[in-house]
């Protein structure tokens, strides 16, 4: 029997272990994808808008198989500011739903999302919730100069990007929902904890070495949007 018990916990552990190591090269790859698209000289994400985001969520592609994010989902990370400055630690977060009027097949895509109003941040806090229904959604204006001053940019809670095949643009996730990845929490940080607590600052335990909080830091600025 205890060689049995034995061999159960060492499946376990090492189980435990895979997972961790997945959840941690994940926020590896959402740091490397800011890096990249933010990098760009003439294109990506306005900078005007990127220092005025509450949140960031960016959900990378995945090594195998890609996305058709119709009918499929993601999973990413999430990081907001804090009214002392600065980002706070990522929270696992996970993209659900069809129609999302974009069909990759096996490529790979990499999404970003800022999240720009309270009423979109609350949402994020949320248990789950829909974009188009409790947060208004856009797609996001491409340039580094672009000072992206239309009806939609100004009034939608949530700006998205899309990047596939090495294009990057605007795209538009009406229908998608939005909810935590708590098990991504508990392998990357090795114990119980809800995205709402790191997002809102009451978790302050570390992360594996990454860039994610790098790149916001880089790019969005180290202090509270005003």
């Amino acid at each position: 029997m205890r060689p049995i018990l034995l061999s159960l916990l060492a499946c376990g552990f090492a189980t435990h272990t895979l997972a961790a190591g997945e959840d941690a090269q994940r926020l590896k790859a959402a740091g490397e994808t800011l890096q990249e698209i933010m990098g760009a000289a003439d294109k990506g994400i306005p900078s005007t808008l990127f220092r005025k985001a509450q949140c960031v969520i960016v959900i990378p592609s995945m090594k195998k198989g890609g996305f058709i994010f119709s009918g499929k989902y993601g999973r990413g990370y999430a990081s907001c500011r804090k009214k002392s400055g600065g980002w706070t630690n990522p929270a696992g977060m996970r993209i659900e739903g069809g129609g999302f009027g974009l069909q990759i097949g096996g490529s790979e895509t990499d999404l970003i999302l800022l999240v720009m109003s309270k009423k979109g941040m609350n949402g994020l806090l949320a248990s789950k919730f829909t974009l188009g229904a409790e947060a208004s959604g856009a797609a996001g204006p491409v340039g580094r100069d672009t000072t992206a001053q239309t009806d939609a940019t100004m009034r939608a809670d949530i700006l998205s990007w899309s990047r596939s095949r090495g294009i990057f643009g605007g795209l538009s996730l009406q229908g998608g929902t939005l909810r935590p990845d708590n098990d991504a929490n508990q392998g990357l940080y090795g114990r119980k904890v809800t995205s709402k607590e790191i997002l809102t600052g009451q978790f302050t335990g570390m992360p594996p070495s990454n860039t994610f909080r790098q790149e916001l830091n880089r790019y969005g600025g180290s202090t509270a949007a005003k």
